[in-house]
């Protein structure tokens, strides 16, 4: 038996935080080069977070002792906590959806920082977000899948698959969306380009946004809901 609910689940990094600007700040920081946006999100992912061939040695020697990555990590989790941000408008799409008494809406992510949930409450806060307003907050570690998460969290709530929605960044979080009978909200401004997300994943272009306003104004209109922009002045 369905609940009357609607589910819908919201990648972290790269979806609602501007992740690659947190991550660009502590390389610098370390004297490292994570390169331009745009070479990023064309990296497979075990080359993410080496950069491209000009920047890899020399962020390979800073990266190399567990001692350097524990450093890495930790300056990472401060960026993120002091300083890193929601893309423009998604707090608003966040508040749409918590506010709508038949959406359960929350966030799976795999965040790298030290004790993430920690780190993501606070960046909430910071955008005036209290993390009491979702109705989930899952970590996974990056070796584990997102699909098992999003079928016990749609089992949970009693969803109706057809009225549940996924939002990523990444193929993976196409595949654990498509694999759970959700309905799948992609964006090309996070990890992932459109080039890589359409042609080399052969993701539908009907459902990869370009930024975090159309994201906003597709998941909104789908579900029936308006968004509360603050006033001017």
């Amino acid at each position: 038996m369905y609940s009357d609910d609607r589910l819908v689940i919201l990648d972290a990094d790269g979806t609602t935080i501007d992740a690659f600007r947190a991550i660009e700040k502590t390389f610098n920081h370390h004297s490292m080069d994570i390169g331009p946006l745009a070479r990023f999100q064309k990296r497979r992912n075990i080359f993410k977070y080496l950069g491209g061939f000009k920047e890899m040695p020399q962020n390979l020697r800073q990266q190399i002792g567990w001692q350097k990555r524990t450093k890495l990590v930790a300056t990472l989790t401060e960026v993120y906590r002091e300083e890193a941000r929601m893309f423009d408008g998604i707090e608003h799409l966040i508040h749409a959806l918590a506010e709508a008494a038949d959406v359960k809406v929350g966030i799976v992510t795999r965040n790298i920082t030290n004790d993430p949930l920690s780190t993501l409450h606070r960046l909430f806060e910071r955008h005036g977000l209290d993390h009491g307003m979702l109705d989930f907050l899952v970590h996974l570690p990056l070796s584990e899948h997102k699909l098992p998460y999003f079928r016990e969290l749609r089992e949970r709530f009693k969803i109706n698959p057809a009225r549940a929605y996924a939002c990523g960044d990444e193929v993976k979080d196409y595949r654990a969306a498509v694999g759970t009978g959700m309905h799948p909200f992609m964006v090309s401004y996070g990890f992932e380009d459109f080039e890589r997300l359409h042609v080399r994943h052969e993701i539908p272009a009907e459902v990869i946004l370009p930024t975090p306003d159309a994201l906003a104004e597709r998941v909104t209109h789908a579900l029936g809901l308006r968004l509360k922009t603050p006033r001017a002045g």
